[in-house]
C-alpha cells in the first residue's frame, strides 16, 4: 500500500471541480431527490413544507451575477430545509418577459428585413414561440450548473396554459369586483417599443439638458388680443410640449405674480388662450417661478390639470411625432419639432434665453428611448383596497420583510399607491380577455374562445382587446398560479402559502406588492410568510456593473475556472439582506482557496486512518475515555459551530453562516485541530485506542462541517462526504442526509486548549516580528495557570512542534519566568492568562526593540478592548436588558483584559 491510504486515493490529488460537479448533479437528478415527494426524498411528512417559488428569470436571458446570487440564496435555504427534514419545494420557472423578448426578436427580424407589421400578429407570435423554445433551455441549463436543486418536474412558464387560465380568471374576478376598469389616464410611453411601460422599466438617468425661458403674451382684458408689451416668462425643458399647454401656473404665495393670477395668456403657434392659475405644486425657485402646464404630457402637470379642470390635448403619436396640433410641426419627430419651435420663438422675439440644466430623464430599460408621459385609454387595476389588505398582513406580522428597515419604504409606497396600468401595446403576452361590440360595450370572460355575444346588447359582432397584460400581472399570480390555481389542486392545498420569497430590494414595490395584493385578494391568504430582499452586486469599487463600462463578471466563466461552489460561496460571503455588495474575482479566488483547503484536509484525514481501523469500517463515535484535550476541543468547537450556524440560519444571516464556517473549518479545524491531531496520530507511544479516538474525532467533526457547509457549497461537500465512513442509517447522498444536531459543549476543553492555541499564535507572531528563522527550534519558557498544567503536558509534543519550541520549559510562577527572562533576555509573549519567553540565539538589540514595539502594539489593542468592555458594563440599558449569563460573561472578559493590560505594562516597564 502506498503512503497515502486507499480512501485518500479515491479523491483526486488536486481539487478540480469541473471533473465532478456535472456528474454529481446528474446523480441527484437520477435519484429524484429534488422533489419533496420524489423517490429519493427523506422528508418527514409530518413536518410543514418549506416552499420557495423561484422568481422566474427571463426566457431570453442568460445567467448573470444577480441570477447567481439569488439562485444560491434560494437554494441554500431549500437545501437546509431539506436536510432538517421538511418536505422542501423549490419550484422553478421562466418568465415570458413580453417587452424584453419582443425587443430582442424585433432586432432579429429587422436584420432579416421583416417586422411585426410585415408578419402580422399571428405569424409574429408563431415566430416568437419558435424563438423562445430555442432560448428557454439556456437559462435553465445554467441554473443546473450553479447547483439549483429545483423540482424540475414542476417547471412552469408564465405563458403556459395553466398560467394563461389563471390570468384570465384573475382578471375576470377583479373586473367583477370593480377592481379592474378601463379609462383614459397618463401613462409612460416608450416610442421605441411602442408601448406603455411600468415605472420599473423607466430608468432615471442624470443628464445635462437645457432650460429655455419663453415669453407668453398676456391678453388685453379689453380687446382679448395678445398685448405685445405684456408677457409672463415661463421656464421649460421641453419646448415641443408648448403645443399642448392649457395653463400657466405660479405659486399662490409668490408676490411677483399675485396680480396676474386669473389673467389669460395666448400659447404661441396654436393660438390657444389659457388661464394663469395658482397652485402650490409650483416651485418658486425653479426657472422664473412660472411654469407651463401640459396635462397630457407630464405627470405633475396632469395632476394639476385635474385639480383645475383643464383641457388635456394629446400632441404626440405612438412614434413621438407631433400630431393633431394644426401647426406646421405636425409630422415632425419630437426633437426636430423642438429645434424648429426654439428657432421660431427666437424669430418672434419671445425666446428670452436658455442655459444648461442638470436634470433626470426617464429612459426605457429596453430601447433606451426617452420615455414620454402620454394620455391613453388603458386597463387599470384599482389598488387602494387590495393595498390596504397587503399592509395589514405586514403590520400584523403575518408576512415579514427582511431587512426590517424596508418596512418604512413598504409603508410609504403602499399608502401612496396609484392605480396600476396593466395594458401593454405589445403582441407577445397574455391578451386582455375583453371584447367590444360596435356600441362600445365591454364583455369580459375567462373563456379562452371569448363570449358568444355582448353581455349588454347581445351583439355577436365582437372584437377582442388588442392589448396584452403587463408582465407583472402574470408574475403577480406566480406564487399560486404555479400550483394550479384557480383549480383546487393538491399542490395548492399543500404548498400555499409559500415560506420565503427571495428577490431584489429594487422590485419590492413592483413585484412583491403585486404578489401580496393579488394573492390576498384572489386566494384569501398571504402568498408567503417572509420576504427576503437581496442587495445588488456592484464592482469592487462600488460601481454598478454594465457591459458598456466593461466591469461585468461572467459567472459561467467563473464556474468554468473555479467551480460553482466557489462562485456560490463568494456571492453570499460578507452579505446582509438588502445591502449591495462589492464583487470581484478576488472573492471567488478566496472561496476557491477555501474549497481547496477543505479538499486537502479531507485527503489528509482519509490518509491518516490508523491501520487498526478497517477501510470499510462503519462510522462510530470516538471512545470517550481515550480522548485527549485536543480531541475534546475539536468536538466542542464543532458543537459550537452547529449552534451558531443554526442561529444565523434562523435569522436569515447567510453571510454570517459563511463567516462562521470559514472560521471554523479553516482557522480551527484545519489550522489547529488537524495539526494537533497529526502529532498524536504519529506518536507510537500512544495506544491504538487513543489514535483511533483521534481519527474518529476528526471524521466526526469533518462530517459535521460538510453537512453544515452543504447548502452553500453542495458539490464539493457531496463529493467529500461520499469518501467518509458512514453510519448504516445514513442515506446514499449528502443532499438528503440529516442536518447535524447540536452536541454538548466542553467549556473546560475550549477554554484550556484555546489559551494554549493563543499562546502558540503569540509565539509565532513574536518570532515573525523579530524576523527569526521560522523553522528553527528555540528554547521557550512558559507559564500557565496551575489548572492548565495537565492540558499543557498532554499537548506538549504538539505545542513543541507547532511553536518550534525546544526545549519547552514550564515555569511554576510568573516571577520565575520573568527572572529567567531578565537574566537571559528573550522575546516576551502575553496570551490571555498565559505567558512565554522565547530564548534568542544571540542578544540582538534590533530584535529587542522590535519586541518592545510589538508589546506596545499588543498593549494598545488590549487597552482598546478593555475600554470597550468597560463601557459596555457601564451601559445601564445593557445591564437591564441582557441575560444574566451575557452580563456575567462580559464582566469576566473585562477582568481578563484588565489583567492582560497589567501584565503587558509590566513587561514594557522591564
Amino acid at each position: 500500500m502506498s503512503e497515502e491510504r486507499r480512501e485518500a486515493e479515491t479523491l483526486a490529488k488536486a481539487y478540480v471541480p469541473v471533473q465532478f460537479e456535472h456528474a454529481i448533479y446528474e446523480r441527484w437528478l437520477a435519484a429524484d431527490v429534488f422533489a419533496p415527494d420524489g423517490a429519493g426524498s427523506t422528508a418527514d411528512a409530518s413536518l410543514p413544507p418549506f416552499v420557495i417559488i423561484q422568481p422566474p428569470p427571463n426566457v431570453t436571458g442568460s445567467l448573470h451575477l444577480g441570477h447567481a446570487q439569488r439562485t444560491t440564496v434560494e437554494d441554500l435555504m431549500v437545501r437546509h430545509a431539506r436536510m432538517v427534514g421538511h418536505p422542501a419545494l423549490f419550484l422553478p420557472g421562466v418568465d415570458h418577459a413580453s417587452i424584453a423578448a419582443q425587443f430582442v426578436l424585433d432586432g432579429i427580424l429587422a436584420k432579416e428585413g421583416e417586422s411585426r407589421a410585415s408578419l402580422g400578429r399571428d405569424r409574429y407570435l408563431e415566430r416568437m414561440r419558435e424563438f423562445v423554445e430555442t432560448t428557454r433551455d439556456t437559462i435553465l441549463t445554467q441554473q443546473r450548473r450553479l447547483g439549483g436543486s429545483c423540482d424540475w418536474g414542476r417547471l412552469r412558464f408564465t405563458m403556459d396554459e395553466v398560467s394563461a387560465r389563471a390570468v384570465r380568471e384573475a382578471f375576470v374576478r377583479l373586473h367583477q369586483r370593480g377592481l379592474a376598469y378601463r379609462a383614459e389616464a397618463l401613462i409612460n410611453w416608450c416610442p421605441g417599443c411602442r408601448t406603455s411601460v411600468s415605472d420599473l422599466e423607466v430608468v432615471p438617468t442624470p443628464e445635462t439638458g437645457t432650460i429655455w425661458r419663453v415669453r407668453y403674451h398676456l391678453l388685453d382684458p379689453v380687446t382679448g388680443q395678445p398685448d405685445p408689451g405684456a408677457t409672463i416668462t415661463v421656464a421649460t425643458t421641453r419646448p415641443e410640449t408648448i403645443l399642448g399647454d392649457t395653463a400657466v401656473a405660479v405659486h399662490p404665495d409668490d408676490p411677483r405674480y399675485a396680480a396676474l393670477v386669473g389673467r389669460r395668456v395666448r400659447i404661441p403657434f396654436v393660438d390657444r388662450d389659457v388661464p394663469i392659475i395658482a397652485d402650490p405644486v409650483v416651485d418658486p425657485a425653479f426657472g422664473t417661478g412660472a411654469v407651463k402646464i401640459t396635462p397630457a404630457h407630464d405627470h405633475d402637470d396632469h395632476e394639476t390639470g385635474r385639480r383645475h379642470g383643464l383641457a388635456m390635448p394629446n400632441i404626440l403619436d405612438d412614434l413621438a411625432r407631433v400630431t393633431d396640433t394644426g401647426t406646421a410641426y405636425d409630422g415632425l419627430d419630437r426633437y426636430a419639432a423642438r429645434r424648429r419651435i426654439v428657432a421660431d420663438l427666437e424669430i418672434l422675439g419671445d425666446l428670452e434665453g436658455e442655459q444648461p440644466h442638470e436634470m433626470v430623464i426617464g429612459h426605457c430599460q429596453r430601447s433606451d428611448d426617452v420615455v414620454e408621459p402620454r394620455l391613453k385609454t388603458q386597463w387599470f387595476v384599482r389598488t387602494g383596497p387590495i393595498a390596504r389588505a397587503a399592509l395589514e398582513a405586514t403590520r400584523s406580522g403575518r408576512t415579514r420583510i427582511l431587512p426590517a428597515r424596508m418596512d418604512k419604504v413598504w409603508e410609504h409606497w403602499m399608502t401612496n399607491i396609484r392605480d396600476w396600468n396593466v395594458s401593454r401595446q405589445l403582441w407577445w403576452g397574455h391578451r386582455i380577455p375583453a371584447w367590444y361590440c360596435p356600441d362600445g360595450h365591454v364583455t369580459v370572460t375567462a373563456d379562452p374562445d371569448g363570449p358568444s355575444a355582448c353581455d349588454a346588447c347581445g351583439s355577436s359582432e365582437l372584437v377582442q382587446e388588442s392589448d396584452i397584460f403587463d408582465t407583472w400581472f402574470s408574475s403577480g399570480l406566480w406564487p399560486f398560479s404555479t400550483l394550479g390555481w384557480p383549480e383546487a389542486t393538491n399542490d395548492l392545498g399543500r404548498y400555499y402559502p409559500g415560506s420565503v420569497m427571495e428577490t431584489g430590494y429594487d422590485i419590492l414595490f413592483f413585484w412583491v406588492a403585486r404578489m401580496m395584493m393579488l394573492g390576498i385578494e384572489l386566494t384569501g391568504d398571504i402568498p408567503f410568510h417572509t420576504v427576503y430582499l437581496s442587495g445588488l452586486i456592484r464592482d469592487p469599487y462600488g460601481k454598478k456593473m454594465s457591459k458598456t463600462k466593461g466591469n461585468t463578471v461572467d459567472p459561467l466563466g467563473m464556474i468554468d475556472d473555479m467551480g460553482a461552489d466557489a462562485l456560490r460561496f463568494a456571492v453570499v460571503h460578507g452579505t446582509t439582506p438588502g445591502s449591495d455588495q462589492r464583487f470581484g474575482s478576488a472573492k471567488v479566488e478566496q472561496a476557491r482557496n477555501f474549497a481547496n483547503k477543505l479538499w486537502n484536509a479531507t485527503r489528509f484525514v482519509l490518509g491518516a486512518r490508523p491501520a487498526t481501523i478497517e477501510p470499510a469500517a462503519e462510522r462510530r463515535l470516538p471512545d470517550e475515555p481515550s480522548l485527549g484535550p485536543a480531541e475534546r476541543w475539536v468536538r466542542s468547537r464543532a458543537a459550537a459551530t452547529v449552534a451558531a450556524v443554526d442561529r444565523a440560519m434562523a435569522e436569515y444571516s447567510f453571510g454570517e453562516v459563511t463567516r462562521l464556517l470559514y472560521e471554523a473549518i479553516w482557522n480551527e479545524y484545519c489550522d489547529w485541530g488537524l495539526e494537533l491531531a497529526k502529532v498524536r496520530l504519529a506518536n507510537d507511544e500512544r495506544s491504538d485506542a487513543e489514535r483511533e479516538a483521534t481519527w474518529w474525532t476528526l471524521v466526526d467533526a469533518l462530517d459535521t462541517y460538510l453537512r453544515l457547509l452543504h447548502p452553500v457549497m453542495p458539490f464539493i461537500t457531496e463529493q467529500l462526504w461520499q469518501s467518509l465512513p458512514h453510519r448504516a442509517t445514513d442515506p446514499d447522498q449528502l443532499i438528503v442526509a440529516r442536518w447535524p444536531g447540536v452536541g454538548e459543549r466542553d467549556a473546560e476543553a475550549e477554554a484550556q486548549v484555546g489559551v494554549l492555541v493563543d499562546l502558540v499564535r503569540g509565539i509565532r507572531n513574536a518570532r515573525a516580528d523579530a524576523k527569526l528563522e521560522p523553522a528553527a527550534y528555540l528554547p521557550v519558557d512558559v507559564y500557565v495557570e496551575p489548572e492548565l498544567g495537565h492540558t499543557l503536558e498532554a499537548l506538549r509534543p504538539a505545542l513543541e512542534r507547532l511553536a518550534r519550541a525546544r526545549p519547552l520549559r514550564r515555569r511554576l510562577t510568573r516571577e520565575e519566568l520573568r527572572d529567567d527572562a531578565g537574566q537571559g533576555g528573550g522575546l516576551a509573549v502575553v496570551a490571555g492568562p498565559a505567558e512565554a519567553v522565547i530564548g534568542l540565539p544571540n542578544v540582538d538589540p534590533a530584535a529587542a526593540e522590535a519586541d518592545r514595539v510589538r508589546l506596545a502594539r499588543e498593549l494598545a489593542d488590549a487597552e482598546r478592548l478593555l475600554a470597550a468592555a468597560q463601557a459596555r458594563l457601564a451601559n445601564e440599558a445593557f445591564l437591564a436588558k441582557a441575560p444574566p449569563a451575557i452580563v456575567e460573561g462580559a464582566g469576566a472578559r473585562a477582568a481578563e483584559l484588565e489583567d492582560q493590560v497589567g501584565r503587558l505594562r509590566d513587561r514594557l516597564d522591564h
